[in-house]
């Protein structure tokens, strides 16, 4: 008998859970048709523990609301890299239960959601960097692409963004990543024009567009040829290094550049501003010696070092000469060389060409 009463108060536990779940979520829904989706999202929270013991129909009705909750948070920019996150788990929640249960309410409801979601961000991350929100800009791009793996530009503009914001630890990790995937950005892009909106929107095959356009939605189809983005991408990896003064790999991955276009100007200018800094590094090395003997004779070694690496970079400024003769920064670095290494004639004779 005691058995059967523990049971009975097992279930009704069970029941009590259900009851107070299915109130807070009917006012979470009541507060997120009101547009307050903080508010609904806290109430949601709280509630998750209860779901645990629910029906996947419950569970599925659950996890579309907060899908729904967090991606309004995204649409109004409330921590929008993480609510997007969190939203595309809870809709994936919802395809998760709707297939266990075998009962389809919402899987194409959160489809839906979620590519217009990514779609949101995806706006919102350009124009965060168009207006010079760039390490904002970074962390969207990045979220929609741990989201869909396949689209792998948005890493790409991850990288790009990082780079401006001058996050060079995420730059490294991104651009590392498109060259382990062998990631070029070369491609075709196919565009048609959106008759209602008059804006040009890109379709994923000439097929799609093609659908789109006998649909009666879209004219003017357009195709786009895209150049490989492979020494940009290297240039600014190698970049990132060189700021992080890891000038070993920053000096390989120029040279690679240099490889991919011998007459890449950019490279030229980095590579003798990379040997330019390990000169001032060694010039500050050389600063904090004392006057003992030995760190004398460190010092005439250091600085013997020093003026070598400051020659070295005499052949590439040279090269970006030969390339754009008057580029102003390969002119000035050029001649602060020849003026520190006593060089009097080339420095007049450059001097005297400009």
């Amino acid at each position: 008998m005691k058995k059967n009463l523990q049971i009975l108060s097992f279930f009704l536990l069970i029941n009590i859970g259900a009851f107070a779940q299915q109130d807070q979520i009917k006012e979470a829904q009541s507060l997120y048709d009101k547009g307050k989706s903080q508010e609904a999202l806290v109430i949601l929270n709280k509630t998750e523990y209860l779901i645990l013991n629910a029906s996947d129909e419950a569970k599925s009705d659950y996890y579309f609301l907060k899908g729904n909750v967090l991606k309004d948070l995204a649409a109004k920019n409330i921590d929008a890299a993480n609510s997007f996150t969190l939203a595309s788990q809870a809709y994936q929640d919802v395809f998760l239960y709707e297939n266990e249960s075998g009962k389809f309410k919402f899987t194409i409801k959160a489809n839906a959601a979620l590519k217009e979601m990514k779609s949101s961000l995806v706006n919102g991350a350009m124009a965060d960097f168009n207006s010079g929100k760039f390490k904002e800009s970074a962390e969207k791009s990045y979220k929609v692409y741990l989201f869909d793996k396949k689209d792998t530009l948005n890493l790409c503009n991850a990288a790009s963004s990082s780079i401006n914001a001058k996050d060079y630890d995420s730059a490294i990790k991104y651009y590392e990543t498109l060259k382990k995937i062998n990631y070029s950005g070369k491609g075709v892009l196919y565009y048609a024009t959106n008759k209602k909106t008059k804006e040009e929107d890109v379709f994923v095959s000439p097929k799609a567009r093609e659908s789109a356009i006998q649909q009666g939605f879209y004219e003017k189809p357009r195709t786009e040829s895209v150049p490989s983005k492979k020494i940009e991408i290297n240039n600014n990896l190698a970049y990132a290094y060189l700021e992080k003064k890891d000038y070993t790999k920053a000096e390989m991955i120029y040279n690679y550049v240099l490889e991919l276009d011998p007459n890449y100007i950019d490279a030229y200018i980095n590579m003798a501003y990379l040997k330019l800094q390990v000169k001032k590094d060694l010039a500050d090395e050389i600063a904090s010696l004392g006057t003992s003997a030995a760190e004398m004779q460190q010092y005439d070694k250091l600085n013997a070092k020093k003026d070598d690496i400051t020659r070295s970079a005499i052949p590439y400024l040279k090269k970006a000469l030969t390339l754009e003769p008057k580029n102003t920064d390969a002119t000035k670095s050029l001649l602060g060389i020849y003026r520190s290494l006593d060089m009097t004639t080339e420095y007049n004779a450059l001097k005297g060409s400009m």
